[in-house]
């Protein structure tokens, strides 16, 4: 089989317009009042790109796993709801390697246009490092947020084109409802009728399931998150002592969410220089650094249609309770 392959990161912000939007959201999430926040998205840099990729692959974490069982098993069912030449989108697409099983798959009968959006350009190498044997597939990363990676990708596609939407893993349950519904709604916008998405949902377990995968024995998930006081201090010469801080996960029964936060363990102040502020923590106050929601079906199914999409196909995984679920652009 022909193999058609091309790297190519395009519209990758300057490092230093990216330094600086770092440092406007670290101020804005540190000196808003109550609870101190920081976007999840930061806890991906290569490091903590690196370390999530560990977590994945650590036996409380079941998460992946199941994602993975079903791709591996369905794959040929996807691809056969999206026949001709494709552009298959990915957001958040990590190291790219549960992702293999759709691209094969689509590649056997037609070329695909693989263009992965990360925010990391250490992740967007990774996955082309995974993904670079794979024949009658070309490439194409972009290192921008999600919706405006994309507007570029739908501007570029060819009339003949479909497009496929890949949001894999548990990745929108880091938008705190409603602001799941509204994202779905954004990405509907740049679909044609005839385009798809596939979503992956992580479904409500008993909540101590939850705490062990993100609070691990090995204390790697706490690494992941000390590493976003760690690339603050890199990136933006911060005075964060790791010690002085302690990762924590709770699982929140009334938002039906794993909540992970850092927590201060004394009363103490810390420079940010390129942020231009010196925040002050109280004894026990807490950074929350990612929210997880957790999903039941008939509420996927609610706000997937109140997004403007139907439901094609769904599979779950009973081992580790989780969805994939194939949406077509009504």
């Amino acid at each position: 089989m022909r193999r058609e392959r091309h790297v190519m990161l395009i519209s990758t912000p300057d490092s230093t317009s990216a330094t600086e939007a770092f440092a406007a959201d670290v101020r804005t999430g540190l000196t808003r009042g109550g609870q101190k926040e920081l976007p999840s998205k930061y806890l991906y840099d290569a490091l903590g790109s690196k370390l999530f990729e560990a977590i994945c692959e650590l036996p409380e974490y079941g998460l992946t796993r199941a994602d993975e069982r079903l791709l591996q098993a369905h794959a040929g069912r996807i691809a056969a709801r999206l026949p001709g030449p494709a552009i298959v989108c990915e957001l958040g697409s990590g190291s790219g390697r549960k992702t293999r099983y759709v691209l094969e798959a689509m590649a056997r009968r037609d070329p695909v246009r693989y263009m992965p959006i990360e925010i990391s350009p250490e992740a967007l190498s990774l996955c082309e490092r995974e993904l670079a044997d794979i024949a009658n597939v070309a490439f194409a990363g972009i290192a921008r947020e999600y919706l405006d990676g994309l507007a570029e990708a739908a501007a570029g596609r060819a009339p003949v084109e479909r497009m496929l939407v890949l949001f894999l893993g548990s990745t929108l349950g880091n938008f705190t409802p409603p602001e799941d519904g509204a994202f779905l709604a954004s990405v509907r916008r740049f679909l044609e009728p005839g385009d798809a998405m596939l979503l992956g949902t992580d479904l409500r377990k008993p909540a101590p399931i939850f705490i062990r995968a993100y609070d691990d024995p090995l204390g790697v998930t706490a690494a992941f998150n000390l590493n976003l006081l760690a690339r603050i201090n890199r990136e933006l010469d911060a005075g964060f002592d790791l010690a002085q801080f302690r990762h924590e996960a709770t699982f929140n029964e009334t938002s039906s969410s794993v909540e992970m936060h850092l927590r201060s363990l004394r009363r103490q102040s810390v420079d940010i220089a390129a942020a231009q502020c010196t925040i002050e923590f109280n004894d026990g106050e807490t950074i929350w650094t990612e929210n997880s929601h957790k999903y039941t079906l008939g509420e996927v199914e609610r706000i997937v249609n109140a997004a403007g999409f139907e439901i094609s196909a769904q599979w779950v995984d009973r081992a580790w309770p989780f969805a994939e679920t194939l949406l077509e652009a009504a």
